[in-house]
């Protein structure tokens, strides 16, 4: 059994809580602009000493209300200043919060909220009123909604103005660091969501020893991000309290169609993102640049970009004519996209799905580092991740310090430490079967290199089996085919079949300009464009290209394009935007028999 302990850099505090994290950093540096909100075509910065005022202000607010230390709080909103204000003042009340995705449905309100027994609920937006309304008659323990588009917010705080500072100060050291701090449901992409019971240790140790393994991203004077990722998602939750930890200014752009416009005002020195960021990014650099007539610039320009990087890994040398084209194109290519990404970034935090090692190197060269890493919920976010000193393109990076890996046999990982939550909320079934002893069973197939790097190879219950006993992981073969810019989504089926094969989705978004740069009518319907013979052809290089990862038992043999898209919505992704692989599967098994319907014993044909 491979296993890699790393020791915590910071001693563990038993008395520390989650609201410790801004009231030491008050203490530091009460003048450090710690947030800034938007102003005009602006940013406006915000203190540590004044964001502090008006959590307090607010804490003070649900104490007047009736918030008694312990109870929990739903919280349903985008990402903006406002929900990391909730935050800490639910810290300062010493209550619990139990963030709701915003994009959820009644009926998944309607659980989260009763299966944690949140006795009231903060609202956003009329729209999110209104799918609690249609759930309110079946949670009798909701006392209360306070709705922020109505000024809730202000009338909690102007409710109150009697409850003494002693008071807040009191209830902010209630909890100690083994009490509960949150309960973040999973995404539920097997299943009905489970409440991971995070304490307040996972996040206050965790940050503090995160904030020294990552001190070159997030303790360097200056240092800002632009929050546009969900926060009620783990992964941007704890990037949230560690920047308030190390006094990273932090800005929010929920709407992710304003993100570049954004990025130019704020101009972030480091990015939180999922890969699907990145690949938008360069695919719609790509296809701007083929409208342009520019396309083969660009992708000379990639190819010389990801050469040059990843000889620079392996620690080979930069022949004269790769230097001259990396010269010419960081001028004609590379400096376009850094301006557009706000011209300050240097380094970019990757989670939540496996990021291409393509993509990896070609934003390195653009002076972009993906410090790509791996958690869960139920390891608050991140076990392991490359770091500003110790990275390697095509891992998840080395283990975070008070972090302990392990491979099963099987190859699972397994995790131990000072981030592993404490249990599912009110499941002891599911809690003991996800741990063995101490050891976390993630469910994830990986593997260290011998310098202790983890690559992610897979899910233990994703794994098709063939016909003929082959093990193949999915995720080897959707990865490279979903980068490519005109496919939304794609699933490998193939389970106890002869051969495998793929469902794939297009991306309505890239579609049009690829159809215009490709001779087609932009406005091609969907239903068209899936049977198209370029577009079919398109798909095919991507799976083409996939396949030459694989051995032949493995590859992709047939595909089908469905003329429909796969979203939350829809009941196919998740919050974050992962696939309910057993939703499709079933949703979409007439198409799947199709594909098994004719026997096939060449190579990549696909359906006619």
């Amino acid at each position: 059994m491979i296993q890699f302990d790393q020791p915590a850099l910071i001693p563990a505090d038993p008395d520390a809580n989650a609201s410790d994290l801004l009231a030491d950093r008050v203490r530091a540096t009460p003048d450090r602009p710690l947030f800034a909100v938007p102003d005009r075509d602006g940013w406006r910065d915000v203190t540590a000493v004044e964001f502090e005022r008006q959590v307090i202000a607010l804490a003070k607010g649900f104490v007047a209300a009736g918030i008694q230390p312990g109870e929990k709080v739903g919280f349903i909103a985008r990402t903006t200043y406002d929900w990391t204000l909730v935050d800490f003042a639910l810290f300062y009340a010493g209550a619990i919060m139990v963030p709701v995705y915003e994009t959820s449905s009644p009926s998944q309100i309607s659980w989260i909220l009763s299966d944690s027994g949140a006795i009231a609920v903060v609202v956003e937006s009329t729209d999110h009123a209104e799918r609690l309304d249609e759930v309110r008659s079946d949670l009798p323990l909701v006392r209360d909604v306070w709705a922020m588009h109505s000024g809730a917010l202000d009338a909690l705080v102007a409710g109150g103005t009697h409850i003494t500072d002693e008071e807040i100060e009191r209830r902010r050291h209630l909890a100690k660091a083994s009490d509960v701090a949150t309960l973040i449901y999973t995404s539920g992409s097997t299943g009905r969501p489970k409440g991971c019971v995070l304490v307040h240790s996972n996040f206050v140790e965790l940050a503090r020893n995160s904030a020294k393994s990552l001190h070159e991203v997030v303790e360097t004077p200056g240092a800002s991000t632009l929050l546009f990722i969900t926060t009620a998602h783990v992964f941007a939750r704890f990037i949230s309290l560690l920047n308030v930890h190390a006094g990273v200014k932090t800005g929010h752009q929920p709407d992710t169609k304003q993100l570049l416009p954004a990025l130019g005002s704020f101009r972030p020195t480091f990015l939180l993102a999922v890969p699907r960021v990145f690949e938008k990014v360069y695919n719609s650099a790509e296809q701007k640049a083929e409208a342009g007539g520019k396309g083969k610039i660009f992708r000379a320009a990639a190819d010389a970009a990801i050469e040059h990087s990843q000889r620079l890994q392996e620690g080979k040398p930069i022949p004269l004519l790769l230097k001259i084209k990396f010269a010419l194109f960081d001028k004609l290519v590379y400096s376009k996209l850094r301006d557009a990404m706000g011209g300050n970034i240097v380094y970019a935090v990757s989670g939540s799905a496996p990021l291409g090692t393509r993509l990896g190197h070609f934003f390195r060269s653009l002076g972009v580092v993906i410090l790509e890493g791996y958690g869960l919920t139920e390891t608050t976010a991140p076990a392991t991740v490359n770091l500003a000193t110790k990275s390697k393109i095509g891992t998840v990076g080395p283990v975070l310090p008070g972090v302990g890996i392990r491979l099963a046999d099987d190859g699972e990982i397994q995790v131990r430490g000072i981030n592993v939550f404490r249990e599912y909320w009110q499941n002891p079934e599911a809690t003991t079967e996800a741990f063995d002893g101490e050891w976390f069973k993630t469910g994830d197939i990986g593997a260290f290199d011998s310098d202790g790097f983890l690559a992610i190879t897979g899910r233990k219950k994703e794994i098709i089996v063939t016909a003929g006993g082959k093990n193949v992981a999915p995720a080897a073969l959707e990865d490279p085919i979903r980068a490519n810019p005109i496919v939304g989504q794609v699933v490998v089926v193939g389970d106890h079949k002869p051969f495998i094969a793929a469902l794939v989705t297009l991306d309505t978004e890239m579609l049009p300009t690829w159809l215009s740069n490709n001779g087609l009518p932009a406005d091609m319907p969907l239903t068209e464009a899936a049977e198209n013979d370029k577009v079919r052809a398109e798909v095919q290089g991507a799976i083409d290209r996939a396949n030459t990862r694989v051995s032949r038992a493995e590859s992709i043999r047939k595909f089908t394009i469905l003329p429909t898209e796969w979203t939350e919505a829809s009941g196919h992704l998740t919050p974050k935007m992962s696939i309910k692989r057993n939703v499709i599967t079933s949703d979409f098994a007439d198409a799947i028999e199709d594909i098994y319907a004719v026997p096939v014993n060449t190579t990549n044909v696909s359906l006619p």
